[in-house]
């Protein structure tokens, strides 16, 4: 089985992934659990299923890395870092190391966080999946998900849960691309 690169990652309703600080304490539900699907999003068992995962140097320098001790971490950064532990630094092309990496065994590849960051795999169409958190707040302002800049790319919605105001869509390449 092929590993999937797959984007998780929560956003508000008007497309930002966080505030202009880089903050994301925002991201919670409404508390209404009145919508709430029998199916509901389990981030435990999504982590089960993977073993690296992709950021930007944002998230690495808020110390988002520290929640993924047992994964192998591939950091984007514009400037040159040495690896250590279980940490790899990227400067340049992030797409050509991860390709690297979906073709050998192994389970899949989470992207995490950073807009840059997964907007140069959206740029090269590489995303397997889409699981897309839509928090019920609008923000105003603030890092966007989606640069404006990226190529059509069709999908298809396979499954959607809710929970406590939090649309949470999960989607994957239409068959053909």
């Amino acid at each position: 089985m092929v590993r999937k690169i797959v984007l998780s990652l929560a956003m508000s309703v008007d497309g930002f992934i966080s505030d202009l600080d880089g903050g994301f304490d925002w991201i919670a539900g409404d508390g209404d659990n009145t919508q709430n699907t029998g199916n509901q999003w389990n981030y435990a068992a999504f982590l089960e299923g993977i073993d690296i995962v992709v950021m930007g140097k944002n998230c690495y320098d808020q110390k988002m890395h520290e929640d993924f001790k047992d994964k192998k971490i591939f950091v984007a950064t514009s400037n040159p870092l040495t690896d250590y532990d279980n940490i790899h630094f990227i400067s340049g092309d992030i797409c050509k190391p991860i390709l690297k990496e979906k073709i050998l065994k192994g389970k899949d590849i989470f992207l995490f966080g950073g807009g840059l960051t997964i907007d140069s795999l959206i740029a090269a169409d590489l995303i397997d999946e889409y699981i897309i958190g839509i928090v019920p707040i609008i923000l105003g302002k603030g890092r966007p998900l989606f640069a404006g800049s990226n190529p059509t790319i069709d999908l298809k919605l396979d499954t959607y849960s809710i929970s406590n105001g939090v649309v949470v869509l999960y989607y994957s390449k239409r068959q053909g691309n």
